[in-house]
């Protein structure tokens, strides 16, 4: 930590008492069993105990009523502004020789002008330091000004030589006096009580930075610890083999030893909407004084998170209706319902360029094949996001639309020439950047053409390209340097076997860090990744300078959006989750994207699919028998009684569906492929489907439910829509289209070619 400069002065008066022994440095892992009789003071205690300022004596003892000495105070001091500098080789004072226990930190607090000796040449090291003198050192050492609380009541300090110190202490309401009217300058400090003036001087100037939004200056008082926690944003799925619903003591461990920036929140950690305000609520109340990004996937579709809010039809859907207006609409509401929910920060929009159908991950998370479309949406849904106070953190740089990997269970490498990375997969990056975007997401992918170097797999040897996340080139190089871009890397999630076989955890992370990464995203052991991050600050493998402006990027987002505001009451965020939560006016936004994104894959006449007659039977055949009943329920509300449809349902490969099949008037057969290679998908059980229908001229729709490819793997399709989702708002819009009630209106987003 890089130390401020401080006005130097000596300290003089009178000094009296028993010197006390000093018990080196501290460790956050101290627990002291000494307190009873020190309560008032124990949360100090622990405070500057974690920070490494003062040490117990071992076997749980701090001795809270032993009086500090004057070497001791020094000690304090050097250890929070100069815990890195070294002693002079020459003794200062002739009573303190470089054979004493605290020779180091009285050589530096001399050397610092933070303490002085006396006109003999002498410091009197064991002497205890008074309370008149301990608010000069604190005043001075932390240049403290007066400020705005009254300094009346004092009856013993207005003739003293620190008059002028107790006044500014007081005036900022840092010390007080005896119930009797008196401050007592002459009498010595116990080390409980100089730990309560630390304390709150530490704290008072921290709150003066932030209030100031002096980011430089709230670094300087930050530990490494909590500067390497703000890095780190952990899950915190599971604590003790149970799900995580409530603040347990595993969270609250974890944030305070790790001193951690942020969290994910996953489906496990929901119940419903109150359940997760207060969740989120008591999460914000647990931190100090710096508060937490806490972050959710909620792209829509396929990916969703909201408790009984609006999912949105996704973002291939989206891509369908090509509307500008409508994305924006969808990130502003989405945004909403988040920041209602006690979120700041979504990961989204994914502004991959999927233009490979075989891609096993991204698929409808994506917008588009075009580069322009994905553009245009992506910029508009980031607005929407940004408008309701959320940010967005876009995914996953450089481009993950081309792979038929899925990082998750390997390391993805994309061959393409820095020509085609240009005008494809960093397109829609750029743009963002060139908007503003705040928050970037890397992607487990190797690129060679950006960085072509290799490391040995800890998995089985062989030789792998480095990662985006662990690429100094790519982030460092290309996303900071050529790109401009200025805001904050976050990693993908440091538990997807791409990093996690190759690389091992604790050299990635430092890797990562390294490479330019900001923030690190669901490390597998956060403790052992902060404890990297530690020592490796500590030993100097990653630079205080790099750390440092990561931390003052994150410090100063979350002031940007508000965090270091006070609170909100819990009673208020509840009574508000009703006016937003899944509104009629968001539902709105949700039916219409739905609806105009119906697309026509096949038709006998080129414009409609076959249509749903009056009185016909309709079999609803689709790959689980819960598909089929939902589709059936919408089928029903959908035409109500003035059509008098029958309806029944089958599962596709199962017995007894081609007999259902043939007595059929009309078929809708479902189908959905996600998650899988689509070349590879078993597409035999619908293809013996369609054939069946075209062998006995049976009216049919295949109502693609997902990846929006199955004209290139099913052949003799006569009839044909895509929803791109099979969430409920999808499959109404396209039901309600094979009625009749609305036109297909939506246009193929992405290249039907293999």
């Amino acid at each position: 930590m890089k130390p401020i400069q401080y006005k130097s002065f000596a300290i003089a008066g009178a000094i009296a008492g028993a010197a006390l022994l000093w018990a080196g440095p501290a460790s956050a892992e101290q627990r002291f069993t000494d307190l009873k009789h020190a309560q008032w003071a124990e949360d100090s205690i622990t405070y500057m105990a974690n920070r490494g300022t003062v040490a117990g004596y071992g076997n749980g003892q701090f001795k809270p009523e032993g009086r500090v000495t004057r070497a001791q105070a020094a000690a304090f001091l050097v250890r929070e502004l100069y815990p890195d500098q070294q002693a002079d080789k020459s003794p200062t004072y002739s009573d303190v020789g470089t054979a004493y226990p605290f020779y180091r930190e009285i050589s530096i607090a001399a050397r610092n002008g933070l303490t002085g000796g006396f006109p003999d040449g002498t410091f009197h090291p064991d002497a205890p330091i008074t309370r008149a003198e301990t608010a000069a050192l604190l005043t001075r050492a932390y240049e403290l000004t007066n400020g705005n609380q009254s300094t009346t009541g004092l009856t013993d300090t207005s003739t003293h030589w620190a008059v002028d110190p107790i006044r500014t202490m007081s005036s900022n309401g840092l010390i007080g006096g005896y119930s009797d009217g008196t401050f007592r300058p002459n009498q010595s400090v116990s080390r409980a009580e100089f730990a309560v003036f630390m304390t709150r001087v530490i704290r008072f100037e921290r709150a003066t930075a932030i209030e100031a939004h002096d980011w430089d200056k709230l670094i300087s008082y930050m530990t490494v610890s909590e500067q390497v926690g703000q890095m780190l944003m952990p899950d915190i799925r599971q604590y003790n083999g149970k799900v995580t619903t409530t603040v347990n003591a595993g969270i609250k461990s974890s944030l305070h030893d790790q001193n951690l920036g942020g969290l994910i929140i996953f489906d496990k950690n929901i119940i419903d909407a109150k359940q997760l305000t207060t969740l989120t609520h008591d999460l914000q109340a647990e931190t100090g004084d710096i508060p937490l990004f806490l972050s959710i996937d909620q792209e829509g579709g396929v990916v969703k998170r909201i408790p009984g809010g609006t999912n949105l039809p996704g973002q291939m859907a989206l891509g369908a209706t090509g509307d500008a207006t409508l994305a924006e609409a969808a990130g502003r509401l989405t945004g909403e319902e988040l920041k209602a929910l006690g979120l700041q920060l979504n990961f989204a929009p994914v502004l991959d360029i999927n233009s490979n159908p075989d891609n096993p991950i991204i698929g409808m998370r994506s917008f588009s094949s075009n580069p322009d479309l994905v553009t245009k949406l992506g910029l508009s849904t980031i607005r929407g996001l940004k408008q309701a106070g959320v940010i967005a953190a876009v995914k996953h740089f450089p481009g993950h639309g081309d792979t038929t990997v899925d990082s998750h269970l390997g390391l993805p490498v994309l061959n393409h020439t820095r020509e085609r990375l240009d005008a494809v997969e960093l397109k829609p990056f750029r743009a963002a950047i060139d908007n503003g975007v705040e928050m970037i997401m890397t992607a487990h992918i190797a690129f060679p053409a950006v960085d072509n170097d290799h490391v040995t797999s800890l998995k089985d040897g062989s030789s792998v390209p480095i990662p985006t996340t662990l690429s100094k080139k790519v982030l460092t190089g290309l996303l900071r340097g050529e790109l401009g871009y200025k805001g904050i890397i976050i990693s993908d999630a440091f538990t997807m076997e791409a990093i996690a076989d190759h690389f091992g955890e604790n050299q990635s992370v430092i890797r990562a860090v390294q490479a330019g990464v900001d923030i690190i995203l669901m490390p597998q052991d956060s403790a052992a990744a902060h404890q990297t991050l530690v020592q490796a600050v500590k030993n100097g493998t990653i630079a205080d300078d790099t750390i440092h402006a990561s931390v003052k990027r994150i410090l100063e987002l979350k002031a940007k959006y508000g965090l270091f505001e006070p609170q909100e009451s819990l009673s208020s965020q509840l009574a508000a989750l009703s006016k937003l939560i899944g509104s009629d006016a968001h539902r709105a936004v949700e039916k219409e994207i739905a609806e105009k994104a119906v697309t026509l894959l096949a038709s006998r006449d080129g414009v409609h699919p076959d249509a749903i007659k009056s009185g016909d039977r309709v079999v609803i055949a689709a790959a689980s028998e819960e598909q089929a009943m939902q589709l059936q329920k919408q089928l029903t509300q959908a035409a109500g009684s003035s059509l008098s449809l029958k309806t029944d349902i089958a599962v596709i490969g199962q017995a007894g569906t081609n007999a259902l099949l043939d007595k059929a008037d009309y078929a809708i057969v479902a189908s959905y492929q996600f998650r899988n290679v689509a070349s590879q998908f078993n597409w035999s059980g619908t293809q013996a489907v369609v054939d069946f229908l075209n062998s006995r001229n049976k009216r049919y729709s295949l109502l693609s439910l997902g990846n929006p490819y199955e004209t290139l793997y099913v052949s003799g399709i006569r009839s044909s829509l895509a929803v791109y989702g099979k969430q409920e708002p999808n499959t109404a819009a396209g039901i309600k289209v094979l009625l009749g009630q609305l036109e297909p209106w939506g246009v193929l987003p992405v290249t039907l070619e293999q």
